[in-house]
């Protein structure tokens, strides 16, 4: 999984690119933590458009971002979202708790 930032003023954009799954998540997870740590944004967007395959694993690392965010009084936006991931997503009503765009 590659993993490109971009940081300005208080919004970071986290792009991934490859397979999200059980193998790359944890380690993702722990970059994504950092990242956020580092940065301490109102506004995480992730964009989605590199990720070829995603798996609950996935909606995991979604949940947690949100989570950290939420306590931080922040925001999830998941952009570039390909049609695989989107139907995980969506049978996880994922939608109801951070913004697909």
């Amino acid at each position: 999984m590659e993993v490109s930032v971009k940081c300005e003023a208080r919004h970071i954009c986290i792009r991934l690119s490859g397979e999200l799954d059980h193998h790359s998540a944890k380690g993702l997870l722990r970059r994504l933590d950092q990242e956020i740590e580092k940065a301490l944004p109102t506004q995480l967007t992730l964009d989605l458009s590199g990720v070829t395959f995603m798996d609950s694993s996935g909606i995991a690392l979604i949940l947690r971002s949100q989570q950290r965010m939420q306590l931080m009084e922040g925001s999830v936006v998941l952009r570039n979202v390909p049609e695989q991931a989107r139907r995980v997503l969506d049978a996880a009503g994922i939608g109801r708790l951070v913004s697909i765009q």
